[in-house]
């Protein structure tokens, strides 16, 4: 057997026995790289059925005033649709898709977060990726919520 296997213990050392904390220079640094996304206010959210019609959907986004819609199946999302899949896949031909199911209008594989993931992951899906709506999901794929704009910046706000 090669010395490799016969290391003394006094050799080896925990290698988080001289473990610094990360240092922030704000809150708000802190906040976005150790706080969940399950501090962020996700609730409340909307949901559809991807075998909803379209005009259900675009009367319930009209109606609530909501700019997104998760499309849920059982607990599990299969998709998002907003008010950017109504102005690009729908409006100019309404009157004949407003009976089709959603699911073939709305966004298939949206960008996602998980409620553990940390605060700045949904930061960066909005700002640096562009979406402007984030499902957030548990670690069982559940739905738990969607984060906007409007609510990541009132996250942003309590840590300035």
């Amino acid at each position: 057997m090669s010395s490799f296997f016969r290391m003394d213990p006094a050799e080896t050392c925990d290698p988080l026995s001289n473990f610094e904390p990360a240092e922030y220079d704000t809150e708000l640094e802190r906040a976005l790289a150790e706080d969940p996304i399950a501090e962020i206010d996700a609730k409340p959210y909307l949901q559809i059925s991807p075998h909803a019609s379209v005009q259900e959907a675009v009367e319930m986004l009209h109606e609530s005033g909501a700019a997104s819609l998760l499309v849920v199946e059982g607990e599990h999302l299969v998709g998002i649709f907003t008010e950017r899949d109504v102005l690009e896949k729908v409006v100019e031909k309404y009157p004949r898709v407003c009976s089709q199911p959603v699911e073939n209008f709305m966004t298939t594989n949206p960008t996602i977060v998980y409620q553990s993931d940390p605060s700045a992951a949904a930061a960066a899906a909005i700002a640096v990726a562009g979406h402007r709506h984030v499902p957030v999901l548990d670690m069982d794929e559940c739905v738990q919520g969607v984060i906007s704009p409007k609510r990541m910046f009132a996250f942003m706000q309590k840590h300035f």
